[in-house]
């Protein structure tokens, strides 16, 4: 493994600490829809530890992505709070949630945002420099994270030269360039054929497993949640865990 990936390993897959790693509680969330009130969110609860993979399994318009933007501190919750590695959030100021969310959170979406004007590699090196890395050594890590992802020899294509799989195994690497503890994933197969999506998940579980990640992946291929550690769904704004 390299080295890139062996300062987060950790190997294990069940709770190892008291404390979760996230812990969401009581979390509410409402929207404004003409005169109609939206209850998305509901003192909901979700505690996710380090190694844990979790899958959001629900229909379209329950609050997955509502979900996952306040454990990510996208968003701020109408009531509740976030709990990062026991730290509350929501009364911090947006600078230090911006810290939080920087070093601490990646995030994958459905579409893989890249840039398309800068290269796999550049787009990996970007949010490292960012943090504060050198751009020498955020290449570095950058190519090495690319190579454990199967991209070794497409570091200087752009997205446009890359295919859809490529392109999300390049948005996976971007979103844990900086070693985050949390990794919250929105659908991240879901533009992609049956074939590419198993492709994306199996390297996404991979580098998961090596990195002792706490996981959150929002899908709606059951075969891929039957896979993960815990299923959980959103059923009238609480979080259900399933069988």
């Amino acid at each position: 493994m390299s080295d890139v990936m062996a300062d987060q390993d950790v190997g294990e897959t069940q709770p190892q600490e008291e404390i979760p790693i996230l812990f969401l509680h009581q979390v509410e969330r409402t929207y404004k829809q003409g005169d109609a009130t939206l209850h998305i969110l509901n003192n909901a609860e979700l505690a996710l530890w380090a190694g844990q993979s979790v899958a959001l399994v629900a229909p379209s318009g329950a609050g997955k992505s509502t979900l996952l933007h306040i454990a990510g501190l996208l968003e701020h919750p109408d009531h509740g709070d976030v709990y990062i590695d026991g730290q509350a959030t929501a009364a911090l100021a947006d600078s230090e949630r911006t810290r939080i969310r920087r070093n601490e959170v990646g995030f994958i979406y459905q579409s893989h945002r890249l840039l398309p004007e800068f290269t796999a590699l550049e787009n990996v090196v970007m949010p490292q420099m960012i943090r504060g890395l050198s751009r020498a050594e955020a290449k570095k890590r950058g190519a090495e994270l690319l190579d454990y992802l199967g991209l070794g020899n497409r570091l200087n294509h752009r997205p446009a030269e890359l295919s859809g799989g490529e392109q999300q195994r390049v948005a996976i690497a971007r979103a844990v360039a900086n070693a985050p503890r949390i990794l919250l994933a929105d659908e991240p197969t879901g533009n992609l054929d049956v074939h590419t999506a198993e492709r994306v998940f199996d390297t996404l579980a991979q580098l998961v497993r090596a990195s002792g990640l706490a996981t959150i992946i929002a899908t709606h291929n059951m075969e891929l949640a039957a896979r993960m550690d815990r299923r959980v769904t959103i059923k009238d704004g609480l979080v259900v865990e399933l069988e």
